[in-house]
């Protein structure tokens, strides 16, 4: 079975990584559409108490673009979802979803190397959290 993630562990407050989380996806190209606060949003509907845990829809436009042009029902796979979750007190884990995993679903010409791109960018985001 193929992993559909991969990660690093980022020492820090959590609230800092997840801005260094933002910058390192910025400088490969990605904007941030959407950031949910599941603690938040699991505190205000189900009165559950859990650590810090945001999803941030992370796009890059112009890979976008390529991977809609190739399927305009792709969407539904978008944007790539990257987790900031806190593990314990100075110890958050970032997850990146694999692009290349999830677009497997998709059998049309040119998904692979788009995702192949993304993958590549999200990586370089990885790593460059990993030496923050």
């Amino acid at each position: 079975m193929t992993s559909y993630h991969f990660s690093v562990t980022v020492s820090g407050d959590f609230d800092d990584v997840v801005e260094r989380t933002k910058q390192a996806l910025a400088a490969e190209g990605f904007g941030v559409l959407s950031d949910i606060d599941v603690a938040a949003t699991m505190k205000a509907k189900l009165d559950v108490d859990r650590p810090p845990y945001r999803i941030l829809g992370a796009c890059n436009p112009p890979m976008a673009h390529q991977a809609l042009e190739a399927d305009p029902a792709i969407g539904v796979l978008l944007p790539c979802n990257v987790v900031v979750r806190e593990e314990s007190e100075g110890r958050v884990l970032v997850d990146f979803m694999d692009p290349e995993a999830v677009l497997e679903l998709v059998a049309k010409p040119g998904i692979e190397k788009v995702a192949g791109e993304v993958r590549t960018r999200l990586e370089m985001a990885r790593d460059t959290l990993a030496r923050s």
